[in-house]
């Protein structure tokens, strides 16, 4: 029997007895293709854990790690809750780090996942259009049913549990000058065709950090990030709509502060902890349009 591709990938990973190998290994030498094919196959066998440890990482925020272990286990109670009628599979606790790199994948750890997350948050891989749709309309939290029932748009609500994983940490490595934010607010507002104004929040103690590009289901949606002098961060999203005016409304959905209003065909969504912030009534400035600009 001719060795096909998975059969290759198979002993690269270690995974076949000794005659298949010696099947394999007679093809490769008869094979070009089949010797190359497998060198890459070989070159992808990576240890992520090594590989990581290698990097000089952001420290992962522990409320991150929480966010992340909650999400894991309630993906977790939904599959299981899917499959009741499937004989149970037994799940390892731990994949060793000279495990198959196919198998590594199949149960990367939450360490990995944090990492991965804070070095995207970092890094900007969250931030570009197309790339990563923000968070869908089921967030997978205990908030979920609380956004669920407090009637804002979908959009809001996934721009709420986005923001839900943010800390101080979160932002204690961004490094976007002015110039870096005038090209972004450039972008925006001629490719997503969204007349952006970046409020200057700085006299109610609010420090801007940051503006990202977003989308939601395919739509540009943007986050405007500033830091209070204490607690987590406060965003201002933005998104086109096309909807009329409506005047400034505020509620409490989960432990976040949520004021939103529509202007001028755009959407806004103020989000936050009320930590010695009124988000209501720096709402309504922002609304009036009673604080400068920053561009």
């Amino acid at each position: 029997m001719k060795p096909d591709d998975l059969m290759l990938m198979a002993y690269v990973d270690g995974e076949l007895s000794a005659g298949e190998s010696r099947e394999v290994e007679d093809h490769i030498r008869a094979s070009t293709e089949a010797a190359e094919l497998v060198a890459l196959l070989r070159a992808s066998s990576v240890n992520y854990k090594q590989a990581f440890a290698s990097q000089k990482l952001p420290p992962v925020p522990d409320s991150l790690t929480r966010k992340i272990e909650a999400i894991t286990r309630a993906h977790s109670a939904k599959n299981a809750a899917a499959s009741a009628n499937d004989p149970p599979v037994p799940l390892p606790s731990a994949v060793p780090a000279a495990a198959p790199v196919r198998s590594r994948l199949r149960a990367v750890p939450t360490w990995l996942a944090a990492a991965c997350v804070a070095g995207a948050f970092c890094g900007g891989l969250f931030l570009r259009p197309g790339t990563f749709p923000l968070l869908s309309r089921g967030t997978p939290s205990s908030a979920s049913a609380a956004m669920a029932s407090s009637g804002l748009s979908p959009w809001v609500t996934a721009a709420v549990g986005y923001q839900q994983l943010y800390t101080r940490d979160t932002l204690a490595y961004a490094d976007e000058n002015s110039a870096s934010t005038s090209k972004i607010v450039d972008d925006i507002r001629r490719e997503d065709k969204l007349a952006l104004r970046i409020p200057d929040l700085s006299s109610a103690g609010l420090t801007f950090k940051s503006v990202r590009r977003l989308n939601f289901n395919n739509k540009p949606l943007v986050q405007i990030v500033y830091l209070p002098e204490k607690g987590p961060p406060i965003a201002l999203c933005v998104m086109k709509g096309v909807k009329s005016d409506q005047a400034v409304a505020a509620q409490m959905v989960d432990t976040m502060h949520v004021v939103t209003w529509r202007q001028a065909e755009l959407s806004y969504a103020l989000i936050g902890k009320t930590e010695g912030v009124d988000l209501d009534a720096l709402g309504k400035r922002i609304s009036n349009r009673e604080v400068e600009q920053l561009l």
